[in-house]
């Protein structure tokens, strides 16, 4: 895997945190820039560990399934792909229920809660990174990065842009991971 693809990977697998974080920072009266950090870190390190539980999985299994491994990715990032832009199309009334990052009233667990729930993907992600040739360490690293920068960012901005730009990166994220799985088949099967 190329940086520019791991680069990208990372900002796919963060822009879901990132539209919960925008969503969130409209509804906050104010997000101090600290605050803000300690969520996104929160956020980055779960982010991070993810993928990694998720390589060790897939890498596991790599021996089972070593004939069809590129066409498990491919499924692994469609879905996933699909599964965020259907998110990030379904109405904000739905997003409203789910209070996704808490506010000063809501407890620690809360927010852990939220950050493994954005992080799930990153798991599924992490199975088909042990079929591909990349540096799992590193690519955990920059998705742990690009997610701590995203939701502290989207704290910060929520009251000025909103989250019809979060919606917009969740459905950006979904068609880089659908690209990355295409990309993926098509080496695999060409070469």
């Amino acid at each position: 895997m190329s940086l520019l693809t791991i680069m990208l990977l990372a900002l796919a697998m963060s822009s879901d945190a990132f539209a919960v974080a925008l969503c969130r920072g409209i509804s906050l009266k104010s997000t101090p820039f600290l605050g803000a950090l300690k969520i996104g870190v929160l956020f980055g390190i779960i982010e991070a560990m993810t993928p990694l539980l998720g390589w060790l999985i897939g890498y596991i299994a790599l021996q089972y399934i070593e004939k069809w491994d590129h066409w498990v990715v491919f499924a692994i990032m469609l879905f996933l792909g699909i599964n965020m832009i259907y998110s990030s199309l379904k109405s904000s009334d739905e997003d409203d229920q789910q209070e996704p990052i808490s506010s000063n009233k809501k407890s620690f667990f809360m927010l852990i809660f939220t950050a493994i729930s954005t992080s799930i993907d990153a798991f599924a992600v992490g199975v088909g990174l042990a079929m591909a040739n990349v540096n799992i360490y590193f690519t955990a690293s920059m998705i742990g990065l690009a997610t701590c920068v995203m939701v502290t960012t989207g704290l910060l901005l929520g009251k000025k842009i909103g989250c019809v730009v979060g919606k917009k990166a969740e459905l950006f994220g979904g068609l880089v991971l659908i690209a990355i799985g295409v990309i993926t088949l098509y080496q695999h099967l060409t070469t």
